[in-house]
């Protein structure tokens, strides 16, 4: 196991009929900016809630913030805050929200004279602006991490960026907001919450058991709980087991002491980007043809993984690693996702080839747990995605 530090100072306040809660997390005086998505929080009694529990402190509101948050629009946002002198910023909604959220936090103390370069230059944010979230939609698992990446649409481009100083001070996960959900963005949630543990876990193996066993059963309670999340019936026990399982895909303990991959999220941003397919599908699209490259590298784990969560037990080493490959593909689909490009658009050809010459222009040299996915690689991965 490698050497790690690990601090994780967000305070989860997690349950049903918990957004009441709201009001005694957050700082006496506060002036907030509310910000969430295209309105859906005023038709399933969210906005409500939290109305009510924001009485006595003055609130502005910013709504709008788009699925895979918009730079341009952030900065409207950025605007509202340095106007009128906001000191906290609350965000209620799913990723998108918190993660525009975390980049106003960033930006608005940033001191450089264009908030792009906290992302374009991977500038980490030590001090942000704090901000607390209400969740309506598990999948991100940014609720309780310091990470967040945005879009700009001009350029076609999207951006992570992260730091200490972007951890949520609170987050308040009430799993009855699941109800209101369409079942398409329920697997989508499904799906990315699926992809950041592998991205954590589908490495080579250095000895650290217990994040293996804890990322393997956070992969197998999704696994159980799928079938029921895309039911119509809302079940709330099998709701609170997908929504924290999803914040416990992605909070930063089952990554650490362990090598970690993220090269099917840096290809899977370029789709989105390029073609505005839903985040959770584009890593979908990208997986297997990734682990079908990158087998000799992957293939102890991979054969773990299909042992312990398919049941995979008959086959050499890379057949157990191939048939893990396949159960991966199949449960993507399970869900109703496409799994090839070439299902979301007819304008794939060239692809691979813009994607990897992003990669060389920002001096990307090589993706992946050992730097080895170079470019080159990109292109071949992504055209068998095709």
């Amino acid at each position: 196991m490698k050497n790690f530090e690990y601090k994780n100072p967000t305070k989860i306040i997690f349950g049903k009929d918990t957004i009441p809660k709201l009001n005694a997390e957050l700082p006496p005086n506060a002036k907030i900016l509310m910000l969430y998505g295209g309105g859906s929080i005023k038709k399933n009694g969210i906005y409500d809630q939290v109305s009510q529990a924001l009485a006595g402190f003055e609130v502005i509101e910013f709504g709008g913030i788009p699925p895979n948050p918009e730079y341009a629009i952030l900065m409207k946002a950025l605007e509202v805050i340095k106007k009128e002198n906001i000191t906290f910023l609350l965000a209620v909604g799913g990723g998108s929200v918190i993660d525009g959220t975390k980049f106003l936090s960033s930006a608005a103390l940033f001191e450089g004279d264009e908030p792009w370069d906290i992302l374009s230059k991977r500038i980490r944010t030590n001090k942000g602006m704090p901000f607390g979230t209400v969740l309506t939609l598990p999948a991100t698992g940014t609720e309780m991490n310091s990470g967040a990446v945005i879009t700009r649409a001009e350029t076609k481009e999207k951006f992570s960026m992260g730091g200490p100083g972007l951890f949520p001070a609170f987050s308040i996960l009430d799993p009855n907001v699941i109800k209101s959900i369409p079942k398409r963005q329920i697997a989508n949630g499904i799906a990315d919450a699926f992809t950041h543990v592998l991205e954590q876990y589908m490495t080579y193996p250095v000895g650290a058991l217990l994040q293996d066993r804890i990322s393997e059963s956070i992969i197998q309670t999704l696994v159980e709980v799928a079938p029921k999340m895309l039911e119509e019936d809302f079940d709330y026990t099998t709701a609170s087991n997908f929504m924290w399982a999803c914040t416990m895909a992605l909070n930063g303990l089952i990554q650490k002491g362990v090598p970690t991959d993220w090269a099917i999220h840096m290809m899977g941003h370029e789709l989105t980007a390029l073609y505005g397919i839903d985040h959770a599908r584009t890593l979908a699209i990208i997986a297997e043809s990734h682990y079908k490259y990158n087998l000799e590298d992957k293939k102890e784990k991979l054969a773990q993984y299909g042992e312990r969560v398919w049941n995979i037990t008959e086959g050499t080493l890379e057949e157990k690693a191939q048939k893990a490959i396949e159960k991966t593909t199949a449960f993507y689909q399970s869900l109703g996702i496409k799994t090839k490009l070439s299902e979301y658009t007819q304008d794939y050809k060239g692809t691979a080839e813009t994607i990897a010459n992003r990669f060389e222009e920002r001096g990307w040299k090589g993706l992946g747990e050992r730097q080895k996915v170079t470019p080159k690689d990109v292109v071949k991965i992504v055209e068998m995605a095709y």
